[in-house]
């Protein structure tokens, strides 16, 4: 049995394609991308900058910070380019 408690975010007709979107969930500012149809979500700000991940550039599975250009993987919130270095906290989604 999960210990998840599932927060209803946003509707499935809000998620754009292919791209990003900033939502308050349970008090957390979150960042929910669609890549191919598969949904992710991480926390919303960059951990080098602060800079909100939603105004950044989401490119595959890659977003880039809006503010340095550092990289992470919506997948999982890898670092994947330099300056960022600390990955991004991620959430479970249900669709």
């Amino acid at each position: 049995m999960s210990n998840t408690n599932w927060v209803d975010a946003l509707s499935a007709d809000d998620l754009p394609e292919d791209d990003v979107k900033g939502v308050a969930v349970a008090g957390r500012d979150i960042a929910v991308y669609t890549v191919g149809g598969d949904v992710f979500a991480t926390d919303n700000l960059c951990t080098h900058g602060h800079a909100p991940l939603c105004d950044a550039f989401l490119d595959g599975h890659e977003i880039e910070c809006p503010l340095h250009q550092g990289k992470f993987d919506v997948r999982d919130g890898t670092p994947t380019c330099v300056p960022v270095t600390v990955p991004l906290r991620g959430y479970p989604v249900k669709v």
